[in-house]
């Protein structure tokens, strides 16, 4: 029994110095093509996920929205968070591109894990921006329902016919627990979808910086 279980680690271990063994060189391009190519479609998602939502603005019931903004004395204000949201959206839109940028084949192995952290915390701070403004935004509709006393105004700018026939004052309820749940649920929902979408790539590329630092040691 112990004659075969030596044959067996000695054909073991010819098979492993058979096996082609990659350098220090050849690990790091891999791992720089891998992770260039995960920070590529971080920039990627991060510019459809701007570029799509906008396009339901040809849709004619987005293009009756601003008549809800302007119901409850909101279009400027909506106005100011559509200007930061571009503002800040374009900021770090250029953030992912500087870093696909950075990521060069002749970074060294501390510059391409330096890269890599700054990605990450980039991705988790744009997530957090994200998920804030759908927050503030509905919290902001239910604020201006709450203050709003032409609710007739209100009523023809959703266009249903049953808030038509509501009391003013159950219609003002239910709209501001529609939003107030809307500012609960939406940042839930997205930050679902944001967890399967950059989550996957976050631990992509945290797991390329495990292997930069096994490299290194």
């Amino acid at each position: 029994m112990m004659d075969e279980l030596e044959l067996l680690k000695k054909d073991w271990q010819k098979k492993e110095e058979d096996l082609p063994k990659l350098s220090y060189n050849e690990l790091h391009t891999m791992i720089w093509k891998k992770s260039s190519s995960i920070v590529k479609w971080i920039m990627i998602i991060s510019i459809l996920e701007f570029i799509l939502p906008h396009l339901l603005y040809f849709l004619p019931q987005a293009q009756n929205q601003m008549a809800v903004y302007d119901s409850v004395g909101l279009r400027y204000w909506v106005i100011g968070l559509t200007i930061i949201q571009y503002t800040v959206v374009a900021y770090f839109i250029f953030e992912f591109y500087k870093r696909y940028k950075e990521i060069s084949v002749l970074d060294n192995a501390k510059n391409l894990m330096d890269n890599i952290i700054k990605t990450r915390k980039t991705v988790k701070y744009y997530v957090i921006f994200s998920l804030s403004l759908i927050f503030i935004t509905m919290v902001s509709f239910a604020f201006g329902i709450y203050l709003t006393s032409d609710l007739t105004a209100l009523a023809e700018a959703f266009g249903y016919d049953e808030f038509m026939e509501m009391e003013p004052e159950k219609l003002k309820k239910l709209l501001i627990g529609v939003y107030l749940a809307m500012a609960l649920i939406m940042p839930l929902i997205i930050g679902a979808i944001y967890f399967l979408l950059y989550g996957l790539l976050l631990r992509k590329l945290k797991k390329n910086h495990k292997e930069l630092k096994r490299l290194e040691v």
